[in-house]
């Protein structure tokens, strides 16, 4: 750990580009990722360790600028496209994969009045979090029951617990998800307020920074105005809506693709400089990176993450062109055949990315298993959230397009 990191000395940290302009293109918020990334790489292990609320992390996203690179330029933000945004999440999560999700789910959910809000809440709701550098969380878990609903007279009242609430405490707005009369509504509420308690008890094996944990909604109430894509209480229906599932699958395949390009960096640092060539093999090489067998392992991980890359920089461009459209013009067919794609790409990126975080060990040494090296970060990060749904039914989307020609019928996981 570097004597001046986030553990160390935060504030040096966090004002560091106080007086630097901000930036203009693609390329250049690209790069600013990149140093928000160095600064989480410097003391990632401890901080997973300490498994400590992300304020500071989060602060440093918000200064940094790329909070709000989804955000208008009218209010501020940088205006980025989706494909642009993607690899922000995947250099953030290169260096640390709590934050990489996060990030991810704030602009999943900094987009979500696009997804299914009118013209009017759109407008609202992008300069309120622009305008004021405000991070999103998200208290919905399709696999807890729904948030109860009831109406009392131009307002809506939501109750209920979610097990899961990704954002949690470091979060400025969270997003509801509750039924009324067997209609979901979608609504944006500030987290600061007393019928919003956090339960602090996300303790998981990996993306331990992510504040997933529990949440209770007690009286939260929402003006009828704010109910997402209703107009005079009735809603307005676009296959666009239903996005909010390959928009969110295309930002895990970022997050879990940058653990991989991490495992792998950090994995070929040590080697580099560390690990021995084995001397009772009849080989005789003087240095690890001599070796037969950790050439041949290093270049079967490299092949595998290169082509992933490729896989998924071509599907974020689509689903990027597909989220910058006009919304009226979406198609069933078209949206199916995003999905699909997105399905293909997380399958490999997951088994290619648990192979990378495993076979790591193998070509390192046992020396690289001590815990202040923190090669178990990225197998613990992405054995985790890969888990967030089976990928036996990501399979069979992907086989039964190619074997029948059918696209995936839209669900809150497909």
């Amino acid at each position: 750990m570097t004597d001046t990191t986030l553990t160390t000395a935060p504030d040096r940290l966090l004002d560091r580009w106080e007086e630097t302009p901000r930036p203009t293109t693609a390329e250049q918020w690209l790069a600013r990722a990149q140093e928000v990334a160095d600064i989480l790489a410097a003391d990632a292990v401890e901080r997973d360790r300490a498994n400590a609320a992300p304020f500071h992390e989060v602060q440093l996203l918000k200064n940094a600028g790329l909070v709000t690179a989804l955000g208008p330029t009218a209010h501020g933000g940088a205006g980025l496209r989706w494909d642009v945004v993607l690899k922000i999440v995947r250099i953030i999560a290169r260096a640390d994969g709590s934050i990489g999700q996060l990030l991810g789910y704030h602009y999943l959910w900094a987009w979500a009045v696009r997804l299914v809000g009118t013209e009017p809440q759109i407008a609202a709701v992008e300069e309120l979090y622009t305008a004021n550098n405000l991070f999103f969380g998200g208290a919905v878990n399709p696999r807890d029951g729904d948030l109860e609903i009831v109406e009392d007279g131009d307002q809506l009242v939501f109750n209920g617990r979610k097990s899961f609430s990704t954002g949690g405490r470091v979060a400025d707005l969270t997003v509801l998800e509750g039924v009324l009369r067997e209609t979901h509504i979608f609504a944006i509420v500030p987290t600061a307020q007393e019928g919003i308690v956090f339960a602090g008890d996300w303790d998981n094996l990996g993306q331990r920074l992510t504040e997933s944990g529990a949440v209770e909604i007690t009286d939260v109430r929402v003006d009828w105005a704010g109910a997402a894509g209703f107009v005079d209480k009735v809603y307005q229906p676009l296959v666009y809506n239903t996005l909010n599932v390959p928009a969110l699958q295309a930002v895990f395949n970022n997050f879990y693709l940058g653990i991989a390009e991490g495992a792998l960096d950090t994995a070929v640092a040590y080697t580099r400089e560390h690990t021995r060539a084995w001397p009772y093999g009849g080989e005789n090489k003087e240095r690890g990176i001599e070796e037969f067998y950790i050439l041949e392992g290093y270049g079967e991980l490299a092949s595998k993450v290169w082509a992933d890359a490729a896989l998924i920089d071509r599907i974020d461009q689509e689903i990027s062109d597909v989220l910058h459209a006009p919304r009226e013009e979406l198609t069933e067919r078209r949206r199916g055949e995003v999905a699909v794609r997105i399905a293909a790409a997380k399958l490999r990126i997951i088994d290619d990315g648990l192979a990378v975080a495993t076979k790591i060990f193998e070509l390192t040494g046992a020396r690289a298993t001590a815990n202040k090296v923190g090669l178990d970060i990225y197998w613990r990060n992405l054995r985790t959230h890969s888990l967030h749904d089976p990928v036996p039914y990501k399979k069979r989307e992907v086989g039964t397009f190619v074997l029948r020609n059918e696209i995936p019928q839209p669900t809150w996981y497909s």
